[in-house]
């Protein structure tokens, strides 16, 4: 049986805090924010180059990450490699901190325990 997948629309509100996440422990090329994000998620998320691109450039210029080109050691052309900024660490303090309570608000109404 195949691992159901998200909604496009149910990402939206919550990209950048997966995003934003993604990168907390080490920087990353987008290949590899893909797949993270994929293994986590058991394929329940699978980015698309055409929603991870703009979402990273946008984040970049907020100042959460920064990117820049590096040459990895298996070769081939450099690839932007993806680093949380300082700043970048306190919005995913922020967007932690709301989506908890966002997550507690839904189980309010929907009730369990999610």
């Amino acid at each position: 049986m195949s691992t159901p997948q998200m909604d496009a629309q149910q990402l939206k509100g919550h990209l950048d805090l997966l995003l934003l996440a993604t990168l907390e422990d080490s920087p990353r090329y987008g290949g590899q924010i893909i797949a993270d994000v994929q293994a986590a998620t058991d394929g329940f998320f699978n980015l698309r180059e055409g929603t991870l691109y703009p979402a990273l450039h946008r984040l970049e210029k907020a100042g959460w990450i920064a990117g820049e080109f590096q040459q990895l050691p298996r070769g081939g052309s450099p690839v932007k490699v993806y680093t949380l900024t300082p700043t970048g660490k306190i919005e995913l303090r922020e967007q932690r901190e709301k989506y908890k309570r966002f997550a507690s608000a839904v189980r309010g109404v929907i009730g369990g325990s999610i």
